[in-house]
């Protein structure tokens, strides 16, 4: 909801952080049910000032009646949200975390847009019954019959009304919302760009009673940005709108004189339909801002939906609206009307934004620091390299991770961020082979100012089919002696199995495997195993798995060796490094005349034998030592035997402009 509140008990406040940071933050928090997030805009600073306040407990989410009393002790389960308990508010978002269920949910900041005791009146395309708003919402996500792109829903009866129209529709007339006790209306936020619109999106001045710049000048100090970007021309900025896939985009600000090398197109999912009050929006005193210097050369344009017959403006977007207005203020400037096709959300599309203008400095900030960023997508992690034109001074990190995903730099012109693919330390979402991640890079230790620069970053895996073969390198210890009071000894291998009883050279995480050591059935000789290691393929991390006496180490993740005839065996579950697909077993195995005798190992409380030992009457019979190694590919546990060709992704956000690295590694 825009400029609305509802009451709640507040269990954590996060100040000056971004929308994106504070729902972050909502999402992950168990105990959250709602977010309220405002905001104080100041575009001629970089200090922005905003509030997030987290709701473990809100009357958002509690039914009471229809009358509207909000005695806690009179609530309904039939009822109506009480009305009483919403509250009007300036520069605010509020937010309410849902359970829906759907194969279509969205990933998106937000699914549904509400609007309480409203509806739209005669253009419901189905009529059905849920137990509750969050299964009507979910029917909406899930409909196939039409585009879904508003519901309503009524508390009472548990009617769900389901439309392909809203109140943007092109229909031939104002749509307007009526106001009825006990019905919430919802606009679907998960649209697609080629959806928001039956046929194109429409481009025109907001017609609400003020001249155009007074318009732009109210947008500047009263809109939040969902997204900045630097483009060469105004037509760039609008069809930068109509792409948009992460939100949707409904108005859009360009400021053809900004300051060179600052992004001078803002995105807003906002228009003047999204605010409770509609046109009286703009004529409502604001508070006052930080800085302001009392005009503004920009234009702002809100988008639209070209009437399905002949592709013009609808009615409702040019007579209604130009009877609100005043001729002296709209006959000085022509109404300007773009007409842009809608385009499938595909990442090519990207690059019909126009380029950065030559001779500017996109990727500095007002600082006069200079980035130059760079990807590197490795099979666990995604490396994020900036150099500088001057010592950065702050800390980069992950968003909304940024005190377990972060690194502090200091009078630095060359730093790395290292961003895992997996766990939650980074929080990297991933879709379809697509890891995706938002970089801050940051001048305060705690403020997030309009100069930091924020990254959007992705991998994209693409998949082709590779040979991978293993061999065993039998690696003879230079200090040992020849055995030479008895016949020569065997060559032992070493053999992993699978649970199938096959030769296993590619297996998964979890995967439970036997680890054979073996000689020749037909040699006096025993065999024991001591000092053995797992290590990465890269011999960066390794891990001891049999200690120097022959007993395990971690018994939960590589058991004792147990004697089976000639050869010795421990069944284990397959593990890998986080750096590495690769893992290569390394053990030292020793000859005993006759058979070894086992040592004894504690584990836990219990006393094991392991055949790490050999017979006392042995020693000095042969010091015969020899180092075996063994390879085995481990995968993740949905991971196929296949090749990965990384394709990385920059995508700056709220900041200078769009930059896009392609790089097969």
């Amino acid at each position: 909801m825009t400029n609305r509140d509802y009451s709640g008990t507040i269990y954590y406040t996060i100040r000056n952080v971004s929308l994106y940071e504070c729902l972050g933050w909502c999402r992950d928090e168990d105990d959250c049910t709602a977010a309220a997030f405002s905001f104080v805009v100041n575009p001629l600073t970089p200090i922005q000032e905003t509030t997030c306040l987290l709701q473990n407990e809100t009357l958002a989410k509690k039914p009471v009646s229809v009358s509207g009393n909000n005695n806690n002790n009179n609530l309904q389960s039939s009822g109506s949200y009480s009305s009483t308990s919403l509250q009007k508010a300036v520069n605010m978002y509020f937010f309410t975390k849902m359970q829906l269920r759907s194969d279509n949910l969205c990933n998106r900041l937000w699914s549904f847009e509400r609007f309480p005791n409203k509806m739209m009146r005669g253009l419901d395309n189905a009529i059905i019954y849920t137990s509750n708003r969050e299964a009507c919402l979910s029917a909406c996500l899930s409909e196939g019959r039409f585009v879904c792109r508003s519901v309503e829903f009524n508390y009472l009866t548990l009617q769900c009304h389901l439309s392909e129209f809203d109140r943007r529709s092109p229909i031939g007339f104002p749509q307007e919302l009526v106001d009825v006790q006990g019905i919430d209306y919802f606009e679907n936020s998960c649209l697609r760009s080629e959806q928001v619109c039956h046929d194109q999106r429409i481009y025109d001045y907001a017609k609400v009673g003020m001249a155009f710049n007074k318009v732009a000048h109210y947008v500047e100090l009263n809109y939040y940005p969902d997204k900045e970007l630097l483009v060469k021309s105004q037509g760039g900025c609008l069809r930068a709108c109509t792409i948009e896939n992460e939100f949707i985009c409904r108005s859009v600000l360009y400021r053809p004189s900004f300051k060179p090398g600052q992004p001078n197109c803002a995105l807003y999912h906002l228009d003047h339909k999204t605010f409770p009050d509609g046109l009286d929006t703009f004529a409502t005193p604001s508070p006052i801002p930080l800085l302001d210097s009392g005009d503004s050369s920009a234009t702002y344009f809100e988008a639209g939906c070209a009437n399905d017959t002949n592709n013009k403006q609808s009615s409702s977007m040019s007579m209604t609206t130009t009877s609100m207005a005043s001729s002296s203020s709209i006959s000085s400037k022509p109404p300007v009307i773009s007409t842009i096709p809608t385009l499938p959300p595909t990442i090519s599309t990207i690059s019909n934004v126009p380029a950065v203008p030559e001779g500017s400095e996109p990727s500095c900030d007002s600082y006069g620091v200079c980035y130059d960023v760079a990807l590197k997508c490795t099979d666990t992690k995604i490396v994020v390299n900036v150099q500088t034109s001057r010592p950065f001074h702050g800390r980069i990190y992950a968003l909304g991770r940024s005190e377990t995903c972060n690194l502090n730099v200091r009078n630095s012109q060359q730093f790395t961020l290292d961003i895992s693919l997996g766990g939650q330390d980074c929080n990297t979402q991933s879709l379809g082979g697509m890891y995706t991640n938002t970089v801050v890079l940051q001048h305060h230790n705690v403020v997030l100012t309009k100069a930091d620069k924020v990254y959007h970053v992705r991998c994209t895996y693409e998949t082709t089919s590779r040979n991978v073969t293993f061999g065993m390198m039998p690696v003879r210890d230079p200090d040992t002696l020849q055995i030479t009071s008895a016949p020569e000894a065997p060559l032992p291998k070493i053999t992993i199995f699978g649970s199938d009883g096959r030769e296993a050279s590619t297996v998964r995480i979890g995967d439970r495997l036997s680890f054979r050591i073996e000689i020749p059935e037909s040699t006096p000789y025993g065999i024991f195993a001591r000092s053995c290691v797992a290590m990465a393929k890269d011999s960066r991390s390794t891990f001891e798995i049999i200690d120097e006496h022959g007993c395990p180490m971690d018994n939960s993740i590589f058991p004792s060796f147990y004697q089976v005839g000639n050869a010795l065996e421990s069944s284990y579950e397959a593990f890998r490094f986080t750096e590495s697909y690769g893992v290569i077993f390394q053990c030292n195995v020793k000859y005993c005349i006759g058979k070894c005798e086992p040592v004894i190992c504690g584990v836990g409380r219990d006393n094991v034998e392991s055949w790490g030992r050999r017979r006392r009457r042995s020693v000095s019979d042969t010091d015969d030592e020899m180092t075996l190694s063994k390879e085995i590919l481990v995968l993740d546990v949905n991971e196929n035997l296949n090749q990965m060709n990384s394709k990385c992704d920059i995508e700056l956000l709220s900041s200078s402009f769009i930059i896009i690295f392609d790089k097969i590694d």
